[in-house]
């Protein structure tokens, strides 16, 4: 304990009071003296008695208990300090730092570790709530131990209470580099089949050009090199709806840190303007107003349908002009603007000269170049004017065998369609039969539906970019008119036509991963009975190789460990799947160099100072003590301010006016400027 005295002051009235009391005595007082009064000094002795009496002043005696400064220790714990030696060297530094602290006894000392799943590294914030209870006056300092990138630290100027001094130890090598990649701006949303654009920047101390690549869901579209430092403009196809991710890659440089923020990532959702149909009917038929009705019913289907009345070999004297026919405009539709069409269905079409065998060829290209074809055989299909025997079929999953079944069979699902997302909702329905089947036999691709003794009706594949769906026979109009119950025809024709667009929830064959927390979830779709073996790459380029485990059939999930922020990626069977486990572009990977510049601004502000320790952490700065004012810091030494703070445990108090002795003199001063101003 100490004991101290000082003056105290408990004005009678409250200090407000008591200023404007002295206030109006000293307007009267310079009245009286402009008014030329006699005794002037009197008065204002007078008056000077009264406003100290009225102060009530008194002598405290006081029993004072210090209080210790205090001062806060905060370890930079986040994902940026694992690289290279930092963490190392920020734990001797620490425990070195706190054990000279807390061997001064005025001292006291409260330490804080930043929270490593943060996205940026916040220490100020963490300084804040430390330091939340301590009143200012007995704060004596912060010290940092970081490699000096910090996040959220306030501008020097904004505010001049700031925590302080506050000091930085760095930690970590200067000169070792990293290269890095970011998307700098990315659209949310794009029209499917236009390119939309994707800005980002490649950041690479040796400064020279580098290569990057650019997948769009999963495959490698464009490769290209950029100056590192600049912003470039990728354009990038919109291939389907929903959501498409896009994965920008670097190769490691010459120094790296980490591979973490090599690969980067974002999602683009593809959004349908039209869906644009050519439908070419053969000869007229049952099935070709049950086909119009079903896509003209969809107000985002733009269709464009001819029917065939008249072959160019049959003979008729009639003026074509008579006929109210038109010219089937086959170079437009097959050479102009073929790829305007996102699907092209022939029903029931015949080769009779109409579209020659170099359109047909166009139109295998088309598919192979991410085109979509759907086939509804009819009789002539099985006939030498097949489009079997034609270039387009090159991409047909399925050859006639010549033979047509006539008679009554029900269309079932294969082992393949009740897995097939197109078909599986499909099962357990019953269906009416249809009474024509056009025999093939299936050459490529997936059997959904099978017809007599198992044969394949429905048939749907891959080509290149492209998908083709054939149907082997024209009966699907009886389920549109109800026949024997009628059948999903509307349903079936959608769904088909919406894998064959490409729509993600209806690929049969997906890998799904979902990165969250400390757990990666990965799920597959397949058409198997087995999975195929699963690898998962984290952001750091080590390889996980979790065991599958079968949900239903052909649906198996795999989940596996993880603890780091960043791009995963995985990859079974040719499929791949990538996910972001945070943000996308992470602030602890934006930029990994250890650095003074970043604190050094705001430790000067508060009289601190920011020094750089070496690989092993151990050459601390002089700590000393310094006063409430002035730089609390130098070239090899930082300081904690002495602030002097004490808790008043007793008091007492002597009046040094009493009222009594205060009236007395103040009648005695009157009277005196009285007499003065009588004479």
């Amino acid at each position: 304990m100490i004991d101290a005295t000082r003056l105290g002051f408990d004005p009678f009235l409250g200090w407000p009071v008591l200023w404007i009391v002295v206030a109006l005595a000293a307007l009267a007082w310079l009245g009286y003296l402009f008014l030329r009064g006699k005794a002037w000094a009197t008065r204002g002795l007078a008056l000077t008695l009264l406003a100290a009496a009225l102060s009530n002043p008194s002598l405290v005696q006081e029993e004072r208990e210090p209080l210790p400064s205090v001062a806060a220790v905060i370890l930079d714990r986040s994902e940026s300090m694992e690289f290279g030696d930092r963490e190392s060297a920020a734990s001797a530094a620490f425990a070195n730092l706190k054990a000279q602290l807390d061997a001064d006894p005025s001292l006291e000392v409260r330490v804080l570790e930043s929270d490593p799943g943060d996205d940026g590294t916040h220490l100020y914030g963490a300084l804040e709530g430390l330091m939340a209870d301590v009143p200012r006056d007995r704060i004596a300092g912060a010290v940092f131990i970081t490699d000096g990138q910090i996040h959220d630290l306030p501008k020097p100027e904004d505010d001049d209470r700031h925590i302080g001094p506050l000091h930085g130890l760095i930690v970590g090598d200067p000169d070792r580099g990293d290269r890095r990649v970011t998307i700098v701006d990315a659209p949310d949303f794009g029209i499917v089949g236009e390119t939309a654009n994707l800005v980002i920047r490649v950041d690479d101390p040796e400064g020279d050009d580098v290569d990057v690549t650019v997948s769009v869901n999963g495959e490698m579209t464009e490769k290209l090199r950029v100056t590192p430092g600049e912003d470039t403009s990728l354009p990038i196809e919109i291939e389907r709806r929903g959501e498409n991710v896009i994965v920008v890659e670097t190769p490691p440089g010459r120094q790296e840190l980490t591979l973490a923020n090599n690969r980067t990532a974002t999602t683009l959702s593809g959004v349908r303007d039209r869906l644009r149909v050519l439908l070419v009917t053969g000869k007229p038929n049952q099935a070709g107003r049950v086909w119009r009705d079903l896509l003209k019913s969809d107000p985002s289907v733009d269709l464009v349908h001819f029917t065939i009345l008249r072959p160019p070999y049959k003979t008729d004297y009639t003026p074509t002009e008579e006929l109210a026919l038109i010219a089937f405009p086959t170079e437009e539709l097959f050479e102009d603007k073929l790829k305007e069409f996102d699907l092209i269905i022939f029903d029931q079409y015949e080769r009779r000269g109409v579209i020659t065998q170099s359109y047909l060829a166009n139109m295998a290209r088309y598919v192979a170049d991410g085109g979509a074809l759907l086939i509804a055989a009819g009789e002539p299909f099985a006939g030498p004017g097949s489009l079997a025997r034609s270039p387009l079929a090159s991409v047909l999953p399925a050859a006639p065998t010549g033979n047509i079944y006539t008679g009554d069979f029900t269309p079932e699902l294969t082992e393949a369609g009740k897995r097939h997302t197109v078909t599986m909702p499909l099962e357990g329905r019953k269906w009416g039969g249809w009474m024509r089947y056009i025999d093939a036999n299936a050459v490529a691709g997936d059997v959904l539906m099978s017809g007599p003794d198992g044969k394949p009706l429905l048939i749907v594949d891959r080509v290149g970019k492209g998908r083709v769906g054939m149907l082997m026979s024209d009966q699907i109009w009886l389920w549109a008119r109800g026949h024997d119950g009628g059948g999903p025809f509307a349903e079936l024709i959608r769904r088909v036509v919406h894998w064959m667009m490409k729509e993600p929830e209806l690929e049969e064959r997906k890998l799904s991963l979902v990165a969250e927390g400390d757990t990666a979830r990965v799920e597959l779709r397949t058409l198997l009975d087995t999975a195929p073996p699963l690898t998962i790459e984290t952001p750091e380029g080590s390889l996980m190789e979790p065991d599958w485990r079968e949900q239903a059939p052909g649906q198996f999930v795999a989940e596996a460990p993880i603890d780091q922020l960043g791009l995963y990626r995985a990859e079974a069977g040719g499929l791949e799947a990538v996910a972001l486990n945070g943000p996308a572009n992470p602030k602890e990977y934006a930029d990994l160099q250890s650095t003074t510049e970043v604190l050094a601004p705001l430790a000067r502000e508060t009289g601190g100072n920011v020094f750089r320790l070496n690989e092993a952490g151990t050459n601390l700065p002089d700590i000393r003590r310094v006063g409430n004012r002035g730089t609390a810091s130098g070239g090899t030494w930082l300081g904690l301010r002495e602030r002097g703070a004490y808790a008043v445990r007793s008091s007492s108090s002597q009046p040094l006016l009493p009222g009594i002795l205060a009236a007395i003199g103040l009648v005695a001063l009157l009277l005196l400027a009285w007499r003065r101003e009588g004479k």
